[in-house]
């Protein structure tokens, strides 16, 4: 596991964080600045999930309830993963939770809280669970924020939760299993995540190796970077470090 911090190391500006859980060991493997505070961008959309989930289990709603003026950001990449949909005004909130994680689609994403009482009223939910994670309309919005840790115990829970209860946490799984994201090395069956970035942010959470042979969950993410549009030394280093912990899991 040094590898992979020593990997991360090398990003030799802005500040770097990464933490590692074992699924096999049930233990954290590694970890470096866990404690860092990330501007989550989209990878804010996996902790509305688990709200809406967590609501769901408290029967507060139903993974039927129908969700209306359902609308797509163009911007993202629904049309591909589900052309099916496209002329839909409504659906119920298991698949608008679904698209919402697999297309990071901030338009779906507003429909699901303002059905499920608002922003001040999701934020309240999920900061009674992680205090430090604050959850904004704009992704892009710098207040869109959260430890790396607490954003880590939420995939954690739902990794784990969806082993015990696969009924309630199906829809977030959907999600994160359809989802396009290629990365060299690492087949993509093997890396179940969310990503988020900034111009000078970048965040990765999610669930690598085969989901039922003991996977790793892990964190990473980086601030004050350069300008990620025109420098990818960073994302460069992150993606090959992602490939170590993937060479980890194969040896494990």
């Amino acid at each position: 596991m040094n590898k992979i911090i020593d990997k991360l190391k090398e990003i030799d500006t802005g500040e770097i964080g990464v933490i590692l859980f074992s699924s096999k060991e049930q233990r954290y493997e590694t970890s470096l600045n866990s404690e860092l505070t990330v501007p989550l961008a989209s990878a804010a959309k996996v902790a509305i999930a688990y709200c809406v989930a967590k609501w769901v289990e408290e029967n507060t709603y139903n993974w039927e309830d129908l969700i209306n003026e359902i609308s797509f950001n163009p911007e993202e990449d629904s049309k591909e993963l589900y052309p099916h949909l496209q002329n839909r005004k409504s659906l119920p909130l298991r698949e608008a939770v679904e698209v919402m994680i697999a297309c990071h689609d901030s338009y779906v994403a507003r429909s699901i809280v303002n059905y499920c009482g608002g922003w001040k009223k999701l934020n309240h939910s999920i900061q009674s669970y992680y205090p430090t994670i604050s959850i904004t309309e704009n992704p892009r919005d710098i207040k869109n924020k959260g430890q790396l840790n607490q954003i880590l115990e939420i995939m954690i829970h739902i990794f784990q939760g969806y082993k015990t209860q696969p009924l309630l946490w199906t829809p977030i799984i959907n999600g994160l299993v359809r989802q396009k994201g290629d990365m060299t090395h690492i087949p993509t069956h093997h890396l179940n995540h969310m990503t988020g970035g900034l111009d000078n942010v970048v965040i990765d959470i999610g669930i690598i190796g085969d989901f039922n042979e003991n996977p790793f969950i892990f964190a990473v993410g980086a601030t004050s970077l350069p300008n990620r549009f025109t420098n990818q030394a960073a994302d460069n280093k992150i993606m090959e470090a992602m490939n170590l912990l993937y060479e980890e899991y194969l040896k494990q």
